[in-house]
């Protein structure tokens, strides 16, 4: 694509200065630095670039070239040049101040942008609308993908840049928005190509050096984005409450999880009747609380609970015994192995025994 030609104008009364320059060796006065400032800020805004532009003020130096300036007469030249550098430097200094400009505008209308996307704030259709500049299409469904490490990000830190840079070199046609907010990497993504997120999670992962990722479910419209994204924290606050060290969680694979705290009250009693009793316990509830939770992880194996419990199977042993002694439940009867479970499962998400129910 042919660059637009650029016209004259945009070099102000640049003739006129070298030729004065060859003549009497003057410098360009306050004025006609500030002038030229404009003139760079102006071409910067038109959408001109700063390379052909630089060019066109070479071209008009050969082609202006003061008779005043012979090849032999060094003083003139050198007062030529010197005055080709100040017109030069100061059109390229307000250029790049207004490039400055216009980026700080950008990134504020991007931020402003992803605060309502992921907030639900906004005019719906507005929101829609806007969201086209940033190459989302939120008529069609979209998932959402959370990565948090072991520090605070901002999208100017290593890390995101380096995620990104990877998605790009990857995915570099398709619809991507990668963000950070409250300090974590959130990626959107079409929710058609799961391989997107897919690949974010890898990449987060690595970079944050072990990070934890969750994906929300895809949903469609602007509101879509929004119930992703929730998703996708719920899901790290119950990696968080449930010890979960898998390095990406799917929010999808953890539903049972909301629906078993949609009541909480119901919850908090089921904990206090199954699981209140183990406070009686010599050392408190938690590491009887501990050995329940192992041990329905270890599909209730109790040499493979006892392995990862350091423990030998008897004394595992034993401490089974006395939370069916406690509780009046007993771990090993399939029976009763499903509400203490549940409990366990309760427990964990309401932080009990650290918090009061």
């Amino acid at each position: 694509m042919a660059e637009p030609e650029i016209p004259d104008d945009v070099l102000g009364d640049y003739a006129l200065i070298l030729e004065q320059a060859a003549a009497t060796g003057r410098r360009l006065t306050r004025e006609e630095l500030e002038e030229h400032r404009l003139l760079g800020r102006e071409a910067a805004e038109a959408g001109f670039q700063l390379r052909a532009l630089v060019r066109r003020h070479l071209t008009a130096t050969r082609e202006s070239w003061p008779a005043a300036a012979p090849r032999g007469d060094q003083t003139a030249v050198a007062a030529v040049l010197a005055a080709v550098e100040q017109t030069v430097d100061a059109f390229a200094e307000g250029f790049e101040r207004a490039q400055r400009l216009t980026v700080r505008r950008e990134e504020a209308a991007r931020r402003e942008f992803i605060d309502d996307l992921l907030y639900g704030r906004s005019d719906m259709g507005r929101l829609a609308e806007r969201a086209t500049r940033f190459g989302l299409r939120l008529s069609r469904a979209h998932a959402v993908a959370v990565a948090a490490g072991p520090e605070a990000y901002t999208e100017s830190d290593a890390v995101p840049r380096t995620v990104e840079t990877a998605l790009l070199a990857r995915f570099s046609g398709r619809k991507i928005l990668l963000t950070t907010k409250d300090g974590r990497l959130v990626c959107i993504a079409p929710g058609s190509q799961p391989d997107v997120l897919r690949y974010f999670a890898k990449q987060a992962h690595a970079a944050t050096e072990g990070g934890q990722v969750a994906v929300g479910r895809p949903h469609r419209g602007p509101g879509g984005v929004v119930h992703s994204y929730d998703e996708a924290l719920e899901a790290l606050e119950m990696g968080r409450l449930m010890d979960l060290d898998d390095p990406v969680l799917y929010a999808a694979d953890l539903l049972v999880y909301p629906v078993l705290t949609r009541d909480r009250q119901a919850m908090a009693d089921l904990v206090r009747s199954e699981l209140g009793p183990l406070q009686k316990a010599r050392g408190g509830a938690e590491p009887l609380l501990e050995t329940l939770s192992v041990y329905f992880d270890s599909g209730c194996v109790a040499a493979e609970t006892a392995r990862r419990l350091a423990l030998s199977v008897r004394a595992l042993t034993y401490r089974l015994e006395r939370i069916h002694q406690l509780t009046g439940s007993d771990p090993s009867d399939p029976m009763h192995r499903y509400s203490l479970q549940t409990a366990v499962i309760g427990a964990r998400l309401l932080d009990w025994p650290a918090k009061e129910l």
